[in-house]
């Protein structure tokens, strides 16, 4: 049995979505803050990994957070250790998701490839631009399938602040075009209520009922928003399957997190 490693996993979507479009991999999640745990000092034994993958915050580098303070930069750059967790554990492969103004990992021994993705590039509702960092040893490419037609419906990218970005007219007049309370029924930004984390899971692509009873609405909002959308995820280990060589996979199971 191959060994999937996931670190900075959260609530871990980015995993799911691996799982579900490659069920022979074993997924082991590392320590993450959400739970107690902290990578920093954390270490794993070489070669028993086939593959290892992440998000490390991106607090640090989001535009988001620089242009409103209100967020705040609540951790450092984290991509080092994600970086030394690859070089430790020698992986065939490891997939680094961040925002676009993150660094792209460096690791000795492997090729990296970056790519910018949008979630509505592969059939998603949510408007959400994210890079996918891909190394190898022998820097082999991604083929990510896009679709031809975007998704008619479309919503503000998922934060886990809460904010929205809510668009203007052109020509810098102020006026709302369009906002999240006119669309949703809630407020602009800021909102940290049921609704709005409803709302989060549904542009997340998760199912319906999905919930985290122990989690207060706050902390739902935060660990939904962190994570990478449903349609993005599987898209990207799609790919992943076809770069090493994988077939593609005949059954997807729906594997809630």
């Amino acid at each position: 049995m191959r060994l999937l490693l996931s670190v900075f996993p959260g609530i871990d979507l980015l995993g799911e979505g691996m799982r579900q479009e490659w069920p022979e991999l074993c997924l082991v999640r590392g320590p993450d803050p959400i739970f107690g745990g902290d990578i920093r000092g954390w270490h794993v034994p070489a070669g028993m990994w086939y593959g290892v993958l992440g998000g490390p915050p991106c607090q640090a580098f989001s535009r988001l957070a620089n242009l409103n303070k209100r967020c705040g930069v609540k951790t450092g750059n984290l991509i080092p250790e994600f970086e030394r967790v690859v070089y430790e554990a020698q992986p065939a492969w490891f997939l680094m998701e961040n925002v676009p103004d993150a660094p792209i990992p460096s690791v000795p021994g492997y090729e990296t490839r970056a790519y910018l993705l949008n979630n509505r590039w592969v059939g998603g509702s949510q408007n959400r631009l994210r890079r996918f960092s891909f190394g190898t040893r022998d820097g082999r490419p991604l083929d990510i399938d896009v679709v031809l037609f975007e998704n008619p419906e479309k919503t503000p990218a998922v934060t886990a602040s809460a904010v929205v970005w809510v668009p203007l007219k052109l020509g810098g007049s102020g006026k709302v075009k369009s906002t999240y309370e006119q669309q949703h029924g809630g407020r602009p930004y800021g909102d940290r209520s049921e609704r709005f984390f409803r709302h989060a899971v549904r542009a997340q692509g998760l199912p319906e009922g999905f919930d985290l009873p122990d989690f207060t609405v706050r902390g739902k909002i935060r660990a939904v928003g962190n994570g990478v959308p449903r349609e993005l995820a599987r898209a990207v280990a799609k790919a992943i399957r076809k770069a090493m060589g994988e077939p593609e996979c005949p059954i997807r199971p729906e594997v809630q997190p």
